[in-house]
């Protein structure tokens, strides 16, 4: 597999499949791991971050799990290639900021990616369509064992792993959960929502996490602390908070469908119409229209796509995506048409 393998690639969480995958996107595990006795990636020199990166790579050459994965190193990497791997949710932009001694090492369906050396020399993620933390802190759990046979890990009796921020420490675990919440934003209860989990001490961020802002009704919810909470804690945490947002998304659905259907069918059809008909037309306003039209979907309003499709345009519109597809560097303006056409090809339109 080589990374322009990527672009035809259909990762498992984009799939639009299991539990409660009309309002869960995906699931995710993200475990951070440092090297006993070697400095955090924030303070190595350079030397140092190529050695660990070697002993990290040697490591995994010999475990099985890792057979067939994807291994790139972040010096072999163009501007657009590393844009590639944040867009698709691989790596994230501060990976991609700096290269000295970094990878990414990347599974066939994308279910595991993992960082070395970015904010720990190990950050390890795992994901999976719908809401499913606990297969996937299964997945997680069974690389994190086979890579503690064979690498002694940074960790106190007391504090439990050591990372090189505080807030990581314990069990160093973060659970997430990508939301789509339209109707609550529709009603205008999302902030009420968005000031609960907050209250709650759990985190919310946009569609591409730590740094963003909610884009086309998309919320990643993740715990905070994981100091104190095992792992199971954490992710019964997460989905007890999770089912309830879920709940109250279905509700709001449903209130719209039978006080207010002919607002929301306009709403969707017009959503539907301007991306199949566009020629010309931004990431942003794509996923506002994507949103509407994954909605409809969801609630049968639209019969003639599904959300599988919808969830790979999320993907296949952001701008490396196009560069990749047209086989060069694009400008913004022409990042618009091209787009414009990737979403018509797709949705059948003119």
């Amino acid at each position: 597999m080589k990374i322009d393998d990527l672009i035809n690639n259909s990762g498992q969480w984009l799939k639009g499949c299991g539990d409660h995958s009309d309002i869960v996107m995906s699931s995710r595990i993200r475990l951070a791991r440092n090297l006993a006795k070697k400095p955090f990636p924030n303070k190595a020199k350079k030397k140092e971050l190529t050695e660990i990166l070697k002993v990290i790579q040697d490591t995994v050459n010999t475990i099985k799990l890792f057979k067939d994965f994807l291994f790139i190193r972040m010096s072999e990497l163009d501007s657009v290639d590393k844009q590639l791997l944040v867009e698709r949710h691989l790596m994230s932009h501060d990976h991609a900021t700096h290269s000295d001694g970094k990878a990414v090492l990347i599974s066939k369906e994308e279910v595991v990616s993992v960082m070395v050396n970015e904010e720990d020399h190990l950050r390890l993620q795992f994901m999976n369509s719908g809401l499913d933390l606990d297969r996937t802190w299964e997945i997680a759990n069974s690389f994190d064992d086979a890579l503690s046979e064979l690498l002694e890990f940074a960790y106190s009796v007391s504090w439990g792993y050591l990372t090189a921020c505080p807030t990581n420490t314990g069990t160093a675990m973060r659970g997430s959960v990508m939301l789509h919440l339209p109707a609550l934003v529709m009603t205008k209860q999302i902030n009420k929502v968005l000031a609960a989990v907050a209250k709650l001490s759990f985190a919310s961020r946009g569609f591409y996490g730590e740094g963003t802002q909610a884009i086309g009704n998309f919320y990643q919810i993740s715990n905070q602390v994981s100091l104190g909470h095992s792992e199971i804690e954490v992710i019964q945490n997460i989905n007890g908070l999770i089912g309830q947002i879920i709940e109250q998304e279905e509700q709001a659905r449903q209130a719209l469908v039978i006080q207010n259907k002919p607002m929301l069918e306009d709403k969707i059809f017009r959503s539907y119409g301007v991306l199949r008909n566009a020629h010309i037309i931004s990431s942003q306003e794509t996923v506002e229209l994507l949103s509407m039209v994954r909605l409809g979907a969801d609630l049968k309003i639209i019969k003639d796509v599904d959300r599988h499709a919808i969830n790979q345009l999320l993907i296949m519109i952001q701008p490396a995506h196009l560069q990749k597809i047209e086989g060069k560097k694009l400008s913004a303006s022409e990042r618009d048409i091209k787009r414009a056409c990737v979403i018509r090809e797709k949705l059948g339109g003119k």
